[in-house]
């Protein structure tokens, strides 16, 4: 059978080729446009998993919270390698308890703790900067080097003081990490600002934290619509140079933008009677089942210690 689309449709417009993809528009923008699709995606799916049933997620948010502030403290108080794996083999337990995805829960963990952890800390590890047992050599200097204060070996390695400071960085940043994003997928986001109203975290706190957490929200989807909607415009790929002057433009357009949202959100407020203070209805009490498990906190808080 005979094909009826037009031929103008079955052609590639200039200087397009399919076979590279930055032409068919997969360029850095798109990229971070579409990390901002998957950031509010995210955002939708933590509402999802909050309200599903897990072991975490039928707790009181105040045990929660005081679990999230109370392992914080010890994951960087501890200052043994054993201890901070055991935090986080007891958090792993508590992810597949509250039936989250395990591997994608971890893909962010690792992220963060890989950069902000492990490629921080690693110069660190060298005996330049900590001394102690060469467990891999680098290279060797003619003759040890005296800079006023400052002396740089001989040799240049990995020390085993310093790989073990390292790991202990990484494995705190990860513990941290994995901690609060097992809260934040458990804990519905108003409920964790009830629960830190409850604990006495004063109000200017609380309302530049959930204005902030809001409009992060906001801000994604507005700059989401605006791209799709300029892409949605044209017929060839724009080039470097029309990209970075509507980047710039639309980057104004977001500031006047905040601008006026905030002093509207300011004006709603005021108009219906907001005068500083955050208030909520009154928390249900806690049951016998939120209460042992602040018990159980507790007690793995203080075994953590003692190890």
């Amino acid at each position: 059978m005979e094909s009826k689309i037009p031929s103008f449709l079955l052609e590639s417009p200039a200087g397009m080729n399919r076979s590279d993809n930055s032409s068919l528009g997969m360029s850095f923008m798109d990229k971070g446009l579409g990390y901002i699709a998957r950031l509010i995606k995210d955002g939708y799916d933590r509402w999802e998993l909050a309200s599903q049933k897990g072991f975490l997620q039928k707790f009181d948010p105040r045990v929660k919270v005081f679990f999230l502030i109370f392992f914080i403290v010890l994951i960087s108080s501890k200052k043994t390698i054993f201890a901070e794996g055991a935090i986080g083999a007891l958090i792993i337990v508590l992810v597949a308890l509250s039936r989250l995805n395990v591997i994608n829960f971890y893909k962010r963990v690792f992220f963060f703790g890989f950069v902000f952890g492990f490629l921080i800390a690693l110069p660190s590890s060298l005996s330049i900067i900590t001394r102690g047992d060469i467990v891999m050599h680098i290279f060797e200097l003619p003759k040890p080097i005296d800079f006023w204060s400052y002396h740089i070996p001989r040799q240049i390695g990995i020390t085993r003081q310093g790989l073990a400071g390292v790991i202990m960085l990484t494995l705190r940043v990860s513990n941290s990490v994995a901690l609060s994003l097992l809260i934040i997928s458990t804990t519905p986001f108003h409920e964790v600002v009830r629960a830190l109203k409850m604990l006495r975290v004063p109000d200017e706190f609380l309302m530049i934290f959930t204005l902030t957490y809001k409009y992060i929200f906001i801000y994604a989807a507005t700059v989401h619509k605006l791209y799709l909607a300029r892409k949605s415009r044209l017929a060839v790929p724009a080039g470097g140079a029309e990209g970075r002057a509507w980047a710039a433009g639309r980057m104004a357009f977001i500031f006047r933008k905040t601008q006026m949202r905030c002093e509207e959100v300011f004006k709603a407020m005021q108009a219906r009677g907001f005068s500083g203070e955050i208030r909520f209805y009154r928390c249900k009490i806690m049951g016998t089942r939120d209460r042992l498990f602040a018990f159980f906190v507790g007690v793995a808080g203080i075994i953590i210690i003692l190890l």
